[in-house]
C-alpha cells in the first residue's frame, strides 16, 4: 500500500524503479491531474515524495536489497512540474557508510531540464531484517534495467 510504489494502492502512484548501474535508481512517470497543485502543475508535496522514493530506491538496488529511511531531506524546486507530461526520476548514492548513506535525486523533464532535486540522508531501517518473499508483488524492488532505451 506504499503511496509511491504500491501496486495495490488505490490513490497510488504505482511507479517501478529500476537500477541504471550500482547505487543508481530510475524511475518515468506522467502525473495525472489529480495529482494537481497549481493550475496544470504537479503538487509539491507529490514531487518531494518522488524524490524521497527514488532516493530510497538508490540504495536498495543490488543481490541483497535493504530498506533506508529517509532522515533529512532538501528539496530545491526549480521549475514548475506539468501534468500529463514524461518525467524522469533518477537517484545517486553520493556516500554509503552501511548504516548511513547520502543520495541525490532529481526530476527532469523530457527536454532535460531539472525541475526539481534533492539531496538526502538516508538511515538503516528496522524493515531491513524484513521478509522480501512477496517484494515483487508490493513493488519494493528495484528492478535490473533492461527496458529498450529512448
Amino acid at each position: 500500500m506504499c503511496f509511491v510504489c504500491g501496486m495495490e494502492n488505490p490513490a497510488g502512484l504505482k511507479l517501478s524503479f529500476y537500477e541504471s548501474g550500482p547505487g543508481e535508481a530510475q524511475a518515468r512517470w506522467v502525473a495525472p491531474d489529480h495529482f494537481q497543485g497549481y493550475p496544470g502543475v504537479v503538487h509539491g508535496g507529490i514531487v518531494a515524495s518522488l524524490l524521497d522514493e527514488v532516493a530510497g530506491r538508490a540504495v536498495m538496488g543490488g543481490e541483497k536489497p535493504r530498506f533506508m529511511v529517509t532522515v533529512t531531506m532538501e528539496v530545491k524546486y526549480r521549475k514548475p512540474v506539468p501534468l500529463g507530461a514524461d518525467l524522469r526520476l533518477s537517484g545517486r548514492v553520493i556516500k554509503d557508510r552501511g548504516r548511513l548513506a547520502q543520495v541525490h535525486a532529481q526530476l527532469t523533464l523530457s527536454d532535460g531540464s531539472v525541475a526539481a532535486e534533492a539531496n538526502v540522508l538516508l538511515a538503516h531501517s528496522p524493515h531491513s531484517e524484513s521478509d522480501l518473499s512477496e517484494a515483487d508483488r508490493l513493488g519494493w524492488r528495484v528492478y535490473p534495467d533492461d527496458r529498450p532505451d529512448d
